[in-house]
């Protein structure tokens, strides 16, 4: 039995447009068997010395509803340590070599995962971690000084 991941959407907002603008936020189908996420945030408030992520899973039952793991994390000391938690080791270990995201703070240039291929993201959640089947919704929230800055929503189905 082998699953099979697909990402369907994804949605970056910024809730402070005079810190932070998403210059892009796609998904691209290259052909049946190449597809890739795409984002680039352009910062506009440099250093960034302060760095909190809010991560989340939600799955589709009627509407999406929590589950695996709601968690909040300094950035700065996470990136500073490399390996204090399993969960946010996995979800980082999702999209860190494709990322520029590889230092810790304080953060002075853009920041973007290019071209992570859906192909690297199965390998994660079939093979690495398992994860049941069925429509998914990747939840995070970005907050730089305690407040929250941005969000992006990555919607895929495990099937």
């Amino acid at each position: 039995i082998s699953s099979r991941v697909e990402f369907t959407n994804i949605k970056c907002t910024s809730l402070d447009p005079d810190f932070a603008s998403f210059e892009y936020c796609f998904l691209k189908s290259v052909n049946r068997t190449y597809k890739y996420l795409s984002l680039k945030v352009n910062l506009h408030k440099t250093p960034i010395t302060k760095v909190k992520v809010n991560l989340a899973t939600f799955k589709r039952y009627n509407g999406y509803r929590p589950v695996f793991f709601n968690v909040t994390k300094d950035a700065c000391k996470f990136l500073l340590l490399k390996n204090p938690d399993p969960i946010t080791t996995y979800l980082y270990n999702a999209f860190k070599s494709y990322s520029n995201m590889n230092h810790t703070c304080p953060f002075e240039n853009d920041l973007l995962v290019e071209k992570l291929p859906i192909s690297f993201v199965n390998h994660q959640v079939t093979n690495v971690l398992p994860v049941p089947h069925g429509d998914y919704l990747f939840h995070s929230n970005w907050l730089a000084y305690d407040i929250i800055r941005a969000t992006v929503n990555v919607y895929f189905t495990i099937s």
